[in-house]
């Protein structure tokens, strides 16, 4: 007999469980390591689960996300993000208020020529960005918060300062930490490395919705020595389970990635971390 064991199971109910109603947010995409944050617990964020108002998710060093509205919208993290999820429904119609609290995002509306049927406010620290259907960038740093428009319109204001609409593509507002909101045009090609920071790499340790790619960090005789791994792999951001016999031996794997490369990505990733040992892929 062989048996899984990823979440005890509570918090694999309160992960994983699939609600009544389709699901407004999910995670599409995640280069590891990343965080879920749901009523007092942190679990690994992982692709295919649904999210809801008051979870936020944080990323680590040279890690990413990609989730996904259900009118086709997306939202694209870079690293050491914090990003929170306020409100989101969509009853024909999405409405979301989502604040940006550290790191980079990209916010793409699907559909934007077509059908703009959304309302959706982003808080980036100190500035709040109303939006209809549109494609920004922006980051919020120790510096300053910036918001730079790619695609549409959009009302841009911080507290004490007057709202701007944002409506020629290249446009950007930034407000330095202690200074003066200011509206100024960056160039293309600013925009392309500063979007690279939201986007997956092909090189990096990408788990997705569908993914057939699995490392195995580890196989161990003893089930509790593979729990204790599996439990310190979680804790770092990564997805781990362990898979055994009722006596063992017990693999200590994550699923999901995307392809051969990520999943290579991942391992090099693991083999850091104490009681990682003789690691492979496996499809």
């Amino acid at each position: 007999m062989r048996l899984g064991i990823a979440f005890p199971g509570a918090l694999c109910a309160l992960f994983l469980a699939s609600a009544a109603a389709a699901p407004v947010v999910t995670v599409e995409a995640v280069q590891f390591p990343a965080w879920l944050e749901r009523g007092g617990n942190t679990v690994p964020l992982v692709p295919g689960v649904e999210l809801q108002g008051r979870d936020k998710v944080r990323t680590g060093g040279n890690a990413r996300a990609k989730l996904k509205f259900a009118d086709g919208s997306t939202v694209k993290l870079g690293e050491n993000a914090k990003f929170e999820i306020e409100r989101a429904e969509d009853p024909g119609f999405l409405r979301a208020s989502l604040r940006v609290v550290a790191g980079a995002f990209r916010f793409a509306g699907e559909g934007l020529r077509i059908s703009p049927r959304r309302s959706v406010s982003i808080q980036v620290r100190n500035v709040t960005i109303g939006i209809r259907g549109t494609d920004l960038w922006g980051k919020s740093t120790e510096e300053r918060d910036l918001v730079c428009l790619i695609e549409g319109t959009i009302s841009v204001g911080s507290a004490g300062n007057p709202t701007v609409k944002l409506d020629q593509p290249l446009d950007f507002y930034q407000v330095p930490r202690g200074g003066a909101p200011a509206v100024a045009k960056v160039d293309q090609k600013q925009l392309e490395q500063w979007a690279l920071e939201t986007e997956t790499r092909k090189d990096g340790p990408v788990g997705q919705v569908g993914g057939q790619w699995r490392v195995i960090a580890a196989t161990l005789p003893a089930r509790d020595a593979a729990l204790a791994l599996s439990r310190s792999l979680r804790a770092q951001g990564y997805p781990a389970q362990v898979t055994g016999g009722q006596a063992g031996p017990f693999s200590v794997r994550v699923v999901g990635l995307a392809g051969e490369e990520e999943a290579r990505a991942l391992m090099q990733n693991l083999r850091s971390v104490e009681g990682v040992t003789n690691s492979s892929v496996e499809r």
